[in-house]
This record gives structure tokens, C-alpha cells and sequence, in this order.
């Protein structure tokens, strides 16, 4: 993966605010590149300088295997939940996700700028392309 790609998932990240979420495909969609699977995989290959919990599949679903640590900081945080988090916090079972509809960050128009910032630097990024070195390049 490259590295510009792997910065720019992290900053879409940090800029989150607490108790709000976005989906993979959101971040992914905010960035103009990539798709759901390569923001995850940043996310689980990177994403522990950042609050990778407040990132989740567009069910709502917490991270697999993440789940109990993600629920605490989504207490912390004050997310909007749904189904049993409650009876799931206290003994593990139960089934809850983040409400998405309530919880979905609406960027503001110095976030939007913030995030534009970001999508042209990668952009910028990933045109370069190296050019071979077999004498028959200008």
C-alpha cells in the first residue's frame, strides 16, 4: 500500500470528532480514491495512532474482533447505539451496533476544506509516475 495513501486515510481519521462515525466507503469516498477494503486495510495495518473505532463497516457494525474496545470508547464518546449494548458491555452477549443514521459525521465547510486539502495532496501523489530509465524516455 502505498504511503501517501496510508497518510491520507489517517488524517480523514483524526479529523473525526468525537461521537460521530464514518463508513469505510465514506472515508474512501471523501478521499476520491480507494474503496472500502483499502481504507480497512490501512485501518488494520495503521490505524492504531488514530480513533480507528469511530471507522465501521456502513451496518454499523463495530471492527471484527474490536468490538468490546470499540463499544467503550463509543460509551466514552456518547455515539448513538442501537440493540443491546448494554446486556453486550456487561456480559458479552447481545447484539447492538453504532446507529449510523445519528452518528455519521457532517463535515463543516473548515472540515470540507480541510479534507480537500488532504484529497489534492494524494491526488498530486499518485500522478506521479516514474518514468524507466531506458534511454528512450523524454
Amino acid at each position: 500500500m502505498r504511503e501517501e495513501y496510508v497518510e491520507a486515510v489517517l488524517a480523514v481519521v483524526g479529523l473525526i470528532p468525537a461521537g460521530s462515525v464514518l463508513a469505510y466507503g465514506d472515508v474512501a469516498e471523501l478521499l476520491g480514491s480507494g474503496g472500502p477494503r483499502q481504507v480497512g486495510s490501512v485501518l488494520s495495518h495503521y490505524g492504531s495512532s488514530v480513533p480507528w473505532w469511530r471507522v465501521l463497516r456502513a451496518s454499523g457494525l463495530a471492527p471484527d474482533g474490536h468490538e468490546s474496545e470499540a463499544l467503550s470508547c463509543y460509551l466514552q464518546e456518547g455515539t448513538p447505539l442501537r440493540g443491546d449494548y448494554r446486556e453486550y458491555a456487561r456480559t458479552g452477549g447481545g447484539r447492538w451496533r453504532v446507529d449510523l443514521a445519528a452518528a455519521r459525521w457532517e463535515p463543516s465547510d473548515a472540515d470540507f476544506d480541510a479534507l480537500d486539502r488532504i484529497a489534492e495532496r494524494l491526488e498530486a501523489s499518485l500522478r506521479k509516475l516514474s518514468v524507466p530509465d531506458d534511454g528512450m524516455s523524454v
